[in-house]
């Protein structure tokens, strides 16, 4: 490895631990997930799984269930930047678990050329379209 690529490692564990720490602030119980979007080495977004703005901050029903309604973090990102005046395209997008298969079709669809990952979900649809769209996907041990 020469030195961009060590160096390119090092901000990508460090952006990952970024988004576990911005996982903390999900309501949701039965998972908390992050995600951060990076162009040019500056945070342009972030977000965490949860309810609709304006929701109460509820993800599972009574009988443990997440709500069909509550949005995955990499989403969150992606549609909290769609209202800024940045653009992902070309950006990179760290999640704390692989995206699923709608959160894949929006990464596609916002121009995120690159995607890191600490946790593989045990359903990898997300991560198989991903790399048929050509997108780099990267998986990092959490620790």
């Amino acid at each position: 490895m020469n030195s961009s690529e060590d160096k390119q490692a090092q901000f990508d564990r460090r952006y990952l631990r970024m988004a576990r720490i911005w996982a903390e602030n999900s309501y949701c119980n039965r998972r908390k997930v992050g995600a951060l979007i990076v162009k040019e080495r500056m945070v342009i977004s972030d977000g965490y799984n949860g309810t609709p703005t304006g929701f109460e901050n509820i993800c599972e029903d009574e009988t443990g269930s997440t709500k069909a309604y509550v949005l995955h973090a990499e989403a969150n990102a992606i549609t909290k930047v769609a209202q800024s005046s940045n653009s992902s395209k070309g950006a990179t997008l760290y999640t704390t678990a692989s995206p699923c298969l709608e959160c894949a079709k929006l990464i596609i669809q916002s121009g995120i050329v690159r995607v890191v990952y600490g946790e593989e979900y045990r359903i990898t649809d997300g991560l198989d379209l991903l790399k048929r769209a050509g997108i780099s996907t990267v998986f990092l041990s959490v620790e």
